[in-house]
């Protein structure tokens, strides 16, 4: 068994052959041999050390390993698929059809699955994509300068029409040595406020959440530890003990389930934001962008994110 992750496109091989129950049609999908296909799936179970098909003359069959195998990476292919999407929209120039701009959270987590959806629908659609904070998007979408952006906020900027496509909650975390990490009482506001927090940058729907929420404390809000313009970076620097720092609930989701991060209960504060869609005000959605606010009102959610 080795050490290195299979490659994807064996992954996508077993993927095939549990659809189709057959290891030939699974390489015809391929558009490879049959021989080709079951050597690259002797290389997966080797690498894996699992038997993960039984092939016999009834056609091909996935053992209990292999069905479990299948189920996790479809959660892998579904997010490189969303990956490259993004990664299109990116880079996108000239000749665009849907111009979008979405908050940093959103990007990591939920657009790019949106527009892979909508561009199976619309196979010919061209879009791009400007990633940036919640401020950034909110501006571009007053001025006309994109069709539809996605926010975090409190509450919805001036000049704008908007739909909300889910909830969010912030959530306070820390690292597993760090004091709050074992503390039986929750932190309350007034400590929470005369903390000195790794946050995020003015403009991002995150920072402008937790300012609201230490509004409501009876102390002076203690400057802030570090200022981070990335929600990978904030991550890193609480696991490594910088300090502790409020973050989206979706973006620590897989930090808290490995035990990277500890999350803390905090007493007496809404942490909870909403997730919209925004456009310009008085401005009807047509076409590609309406059809995308409904991927995004509708899509079921993972994670933290409720639809309304």
């Amino acid at each position: 068994m080795s050490s290195l992750p299979p490659d994807l496109s064996s992954l996508q091989l077993l993927n095939f052959v549990a659809e189709l129950g057959s290891l030939g049609q699974a390489a015809e999908r391929m558009k490879i041999s049959q021989p080709a296909a079951s050597k690259r799936l002797t290389m997966l179970e080797r690498r894996l050390g699992l038997t993960l098909v039984n092939r016999d003359t009834r056609g091909s069959a996935l053992t209990t390993e292999g069905k479990a195998v299948c189920q996790w990476s479809e959660r892998v292919l579904a997010e490189v698929d969303a990956l490259m999407t993004g990664v299109a929209a990116l880079r996108s120039g000239e000749g665009i059809d849907l111009r979008l701009a979405t908050s940093m959270t959103l990007a990591e987590h939920f657009v790019p699955r949106w527009i892979g959806t909508l561009q199976r629908q619309r196979p010919n659609l061209s879009v791009s994509l400007a990633v940036t904070n919640s401020e950034q998007v909110s501006a571009l979408a007053a001025r006309g300068q994109i069709n539809l952006g996605f926010i975090e906020a409190p509450a919805l900027p001036p000049g704008l029409d908007s739909r909300q496509v889910g909830t969010d909650r912030l959530v306070v975390v820390v690292a597993p040595q760090h004091p709050w990490a074992h503390r039986q009482e929750p932190v309350d506001l007034d400590e929470l406020a005369g903390t000195r927090l790794i946050v995020r940058e003015q403009g991002s729907g995150t920072r402008e959440t937790l300012e609201r929420v230490l509004a409501g404390a009876d102390v002076t809000p203690a400057r802030p530890l570090m200022v981070l313009d990335a929600n990978a970076a904030i991550r890193s620097a609480v696991a490594e003990g910088a300090g502790p720092a409020v973050l989206s609930a979706i973006t620590v989701r897989d930090d808290l389930a490995e035990g990277r991060v500890v999350e803390v209960a905090v007493r007496g504060a809404d942490m909870r934001c909403q997730l919209r869609a925004v456009w310009q005000k008085d401005r009807s959605l047509t076409g590609a962008a309406k059809d995308l606010l409904q991927i995004a009102a509708h899509t079921p959610p993972r994670g933290a994110i409720t639809p309304e």
